[in-house]
C-alpha cells in the first residue's frame, strides 16, 4: 500500500513540476527572444499553413467527408483502447466471464454499427 501511494505522490510532483517549467518557459522565451509570439502575423490566423483563405469563413462549407474521417478515427481509437486492454486481462475475470463477455458483445454491436453507418455513408471509399 505504501509503495503505490508513494508512486501517486511523485506521479503528481512530477506533473506539477513540469506544468511549472513549462509556464515558466512560456513566460521567459518571448523575454528571451525579444518579441512577442502575439506579434507574428501567421500565429494569429485560424489556419495551419497561415495563408490567408480566399473566402470569407462563414461563405465556406466543408465536405461531410471531414466528419465522416474524424468518426473514423475516433471508433478505430476507441477499438484499440478497449479491445487490447480487455483481450490482456480477460483471463483474470474469473467468475464473471459471461458478463464480461457479454458487455463486450454489446459494446463490439455498437461499435460494428458505427462501421457499417461509415460503409453506408461512403467514408471507407477512397477515391
Amino acid at each position: 500500500m505504501e509503495g503505490s501511494l508513494i508512486t501517486v505522490v511523485l506521479t503528481i510532483a512530477m506533473a506539477a513540476v513540469m506544468i511549472g517549467s513549462m509556464l515558466i518557459a512560456s513566460w521567459l522565451a518571448p523575454k528571451i527572444v525579444g518579441r512577442g509570439w502575439s506579434g507574428v502575423r501567421s500565429d494569429t490566423t485560424p489556419y495551419e499553413c497561415g495563408s490567408r483563405p480566399f473566402d470569407a469563413v462563414d461563405k465556406h462549407r466543408f465536405s461531410v467527408k471531414f466528419f465522416l474521417v474524424a468518426m473514423l478515427f475516433i471508433l478505430f481509437d476507441i477499438e484499440a483502447a478497449f479491445l487490447i486492454p480487455w483481450a490482456v486481462t480477460f483471463k483474470s475475470f474469473a467468475a464473471d466471464k459471461a458478463f464480461v463477455l457479454g458487455e463486450m458483445a454489446v459494446f463490439l454491436g455498437i461499435l460494428v454499427a458505427g462501421y457499417l453507418y461509415l460503409w453506408w455513408r461512403g467514408a471507407l471509399e477512397w477515391e
